[in-house]
């Protein structure tokens, strides 16, 4: 199990370079397995191009390595807190790819101008607020953690697989380690999409009764987008 996990989650970390969403060594990817409590992820300032598989390192939930030589990466409590918190995702990815960056840098939610963006993301994707200097110094990746629960209280993190941390960069989660790469694509995509809706001037979002359709066409119970 752990094996087919180090290589998914190592997979999905190549993916990321390969749609452009890092540079050098800027994000991760993890992945977890609920049975065994025990989270798969990258190692810490390690480049893509030299990693494998077997780099993965596995750590309990409590942050402590139980399966590696390296270091986990510095995110690593980050991911924990998420996934005690949310309970249905299996994958969290970290980057800090350009588009969804400046949205969180400006410290706004990303709005949801649009029919693209409604397809994935049930609303504005929300930005945390920025953490105090006393967040910061006790335990600032678990804190980190911590401010994006806090902002996701009352909204379901299924219908809304991505965030922004105020004045930091996106996370992005799913089921599996491909999925959470998926809606981090997505996300900096409807980043991209949003700045330049409000250069040529938009204001308003998408009416939410177009938001419902465009949402539950690939989403819920009567989904009818692609093949069953």
């Amino acid at each position: 199990m752990l094996n087919d996990l180090k290589h998914r989650v190592y997979e999905a970390n190549l993916e990321l370079v390969k749609r452009n969403l890092v540079i050098y060594t800027w994000g991760n990817v993890s992945a977890v397995s609920r049975d065994e409590k025990l989270i798969v992820i990258k190692p810490s300032g390690v480049t893509y191009e030299s990693m494998t598989p077997f780099d993965m390192v596995v750590v309990d939930f409590n942050g402590n390595v139980v399966d590696g030589n390296l270091k986990p990466s510095s995110d690593t409590l980050t991911h924990i807190e998420l996934y005690k918190a949310f309970k249905q995702i299996g994958a969290i990815v970290h980057t800090h790819s350009t588009y969804a960056v400046a949205w969180a840098q400006a410290c706004r939610p990303i709005p949801a101008y649009g029919t693209t963006h409604a397809d994935h993301f049930y609303g504005d994707i929300p930005c945390t607020r920025i953490l105090t200097q006393q967040e910061v110094e006790s335990g600032y990746e678990k804190e980190t953690g911590k401010v994006i629960v806090e902002t996701f209280k009352g909204i379901d993190p299924v219908h809304m697989p991505g965030v922004l941390v105020g004045s930091h960069g996106p996370f992005a989660w799913g089921e599996t380690p491909s999925k959470a790469v998926y809606n981090a694509v997505v996300l900096e995509e409807v980043a991209r999409m949003a700045l330049i809706s409000e250069q040529l001037g938009a204001k308003s979002p998408v009416p939410g009764y177009i938001l419902d359709k465009h949402f539950s066409r690939k989403h819920g119970k009567d989904a009818y987008y692609g093949q069953k």
